[in-house]
């Protein structure tokens, strides 16, 4: 599929997906003879990963990191026993930092929405 559709089915703009072939996080699969971008499914979900780090403030770095990790998991490759170990913690460090994120952002949304209700009482009915 070419850019829009991408960007249409990710939420990304087109601007943000070329972006992130520039700094090398999701490179297109192909690109027509006329040099138009061609993405894969498994490009798009690459794109899906790194939007969905972006709100947890994960840097690129990390976002390449973790894609290196699941690159490496699922590849075609057997890796050896204590490789695949290796692979697997540091994938579990980034859940356990995720879930810790994850938090911190209930907590700040749940103060928001007691500001919001503070703020609507004191309006009184009207609101």
């Amino acid at each position: 599929m070419q850019i829009g559709e991408v960007a249409d089915r990710t939420g990304l703009s087109l601007r943000t997906i070329r972006h992130y072939e520039e700094v090398g996080l999701v490179i297109p699969s192909a690109r027509t003879k006329g040099g138009f971008r061609l993405y894969t499914a498994a490009d798009v979900d690459r794109l899906m990963v790194i939007r969905r780090m972006k709100p947890l403030d994960f840097s690129l770095e990390e976002m390449r990191d973790l894609l290196s990790i699941t690159d490496r998991l699922s590849a075609d490759e057997p890796l050896e026993e204590a490789e695949r170990k290796r692979l697997r913690e540091r994938l579990d460090t980034y859940r356990k930092v995720a879930d810790a994120r994850c938090e911190t952002l209930r907590a700040q949304l749940m103060a928001a929405e007691d500001f919001a209700a503070t703020l609507r009482r004191r309006l009184g009915p009207q609101c």
